[in-house]
Parts: structure tokens; sequence; C-alpha cells
């Protein structure tokens, strides 16, 4: 019993990752940006619901359907550390500074966002 409540307890206490993802399509030269508190949940998901059919973006998932699961990457642009006040759990507001940062970095590089709705 002891080792099933520290490993419970282990896991409470685990951060999940969190930063900025892009998904790009290489020949229309834009790119989705989505910030979140769960990288690794974020992509899968996305990438879930691109092939479904159901992403809610949908400009980008009509893209997706029209040129093809090839013509698309999706990488983890950064990722954005816990601040050391462990009573902390709200990172929305660094989450969007960072969102503002990459948007601008990606249209000096040319790239064109898809704009969220």
């Amino acid at each position: 019993m002891d080792r099933k409540k520290k490993l419970k307890m282990e896991y409470k206490q685990m951060k999940p990752e969190m930063g900025i993802f892009m998904v790009q399509s290489i020949s229309a030269n834009k790119c989705y940006l989505e910030v979140t508190q769960n990288l690794r949940g974020a992509v899968n998901g996305t990438r879930f619901k691109l092939k479904g059919g159901v992403h809610p973006h949908r400009e980008l998932q009509k893209d997706w359907q029209e040129r093809g699961e090839a013509d698309f990457t999706i990488e983890v642009l950064e990722h954005l550390d816990y601040g050391k006040d462990e009573e902390k759990t709200d990172y929305q507001d660094e989450l969007a500074l960072l969102q503002m940062s990459w948007e601008e970095k990606l249209a000096e590089q040319g790239l064109e966002l898809y704009r969220k709705r």
C-alpha cells in the first residue's frame, strides 16, 4: 500500500512541460501557434483532431484536408520553465507573452499566421 500511495503522490507533483508549438503548412508558408500548460497533450490532441477532421480552427483544418498531412510540420518552438514559487499554478500571462513574442519573430521571417477566431 505504501508504494501505491507514493506513486500517487509523485504523479500529483509532476508538472507537464508547458510552452508554445507550431503547426506549419510548408507550401502555404502559414503557421498556427498554440500555447499550453501541457505541450505533449496539446500536440497529440492537435494532431489527432487534424487527422480526424475536427480541429476547431476551420481554415487550418481545410488546408490540412486539401494539402494532406505531408505538407505540414508540427514542432515545439519553446518551453516555458516553471517559476520558483511552488504555489503558482496559473501561467496564462507568461504564455500570452510567449505567443506574442513568437508571432513577431515568425512575422519577421515572412511566415503568415492562421488567425484565431
